[in-house]
């Protein structure tokens, strides 16, 4: 049952077209928020904020390439214009890559540090000059457990994503002068398409006669969360039940990162 614990929250959602990002796109409009949807793939986002509208809530899709400097600026200007302000930044966008170090190209790695770091970077830096000017608010960035625990074939996003929850502090200290959260949430394994990415997808899928089957196979077998699990911690966040925390990490891993 919603709460309408966002209500009249403008908020921008990268990677909104699938996986996290459109669990929580669609959670925080429920909740009352007005949201961005915001992705690479334009014409996968247009979906997901048609599909917010059509339950009665507010939406609009928009092409944003994370590691742009223009598409940041366009996606504030857009949002500004259409709701007057920006008051929660959900930083989703990521890729995924699984390698040995002596196998990982120079240019693969760039390309995950690209999306997930600098990515991050970019969303956090618009936000918070967009936040300045309208007295503050919340900045979420999805980490993830890999970035806690290190895993053998995971150098170029297990360190992209231990940066963003170093980057996340930094940033919060910045931000507090301002009435300006910025936490993170670290992720264990979640069933999203970023797992296509990986070795274990195509037999998965093969095995299990389709996508959505192997997704499912995920969550049954391996013990994954599912999307909305970690909405749900984007939820707590970006919302005032959350006005006394920054600087955070928030683990979503089912004790993953504790042992």
């Amino acid at each position: 049952m919603s709460t309408d614990r966002m209500s009249g929250k403008a908020v921008l959602v990268t990677g909104g077209a699938s996986g996290i990002g459109k669990a929580t796109a669609t959670l925080l409009a429920a909740e009352g928020a007005r949201v961005m949807v915001a992705d690479l793939n334009e014409t996968a986002a247009m979906p997901v904020s048609e599909a917010i509208r059509a339950a009665g809530h507010d939406a609009c899709a928009q092409r944003l390439d994370v590691t742009s400097e223009n598409d940041w600026a366009a996606a504030l200007v857009e949002i500004r214009g259409t709701w007057g302000q920006l008051d929660v930044c959900v930083n989703c966008a990521g890729i995924a890559l699984a390698r040995p170090l002596t196998e990982l190209s120079l240019a693969d790695w760039r390309r995950v540090l690209a999306v997930n770091l600098n990515g991050t970077f970019l969303g956090i830096r618009h936000a918070m000059q967009a936040m300045k000017t309208s007295g503050g608010g919340s900045i979420i960035n999805i980490a993830s457990a890999a970035g806690v625990k290190a895993l053998a074939g995971n150098a170029a996003y297990g360190a992209s994503k231990a940066a963003v929850r170093f980057l996340t502090r930094v940033a919060a200290l910045e931000g507090a002068p301002h009435r300006i959260r910025v936490n993170s949430i670290s992720p264990g394994a979640v069933a999203t398409p970023m797992w296509e990415g990986t070795p274990l997808w195509p037999a998965s899928v093969a095995e299990q006669s389709g996508r959505e089957a192997a997704l499912q196979t995920l969550l049954r077998d391996q013990n994954m969360a599912e999307p909305i699990d970690i909405a749900r911690a984007v939820l707590f966040l970006a919302g005032d039940d959350a006005g006394f925390i920054t600087g955070a990490d928030l683990a979503v891993d089912a004790g993953f990162s504790a042992g």
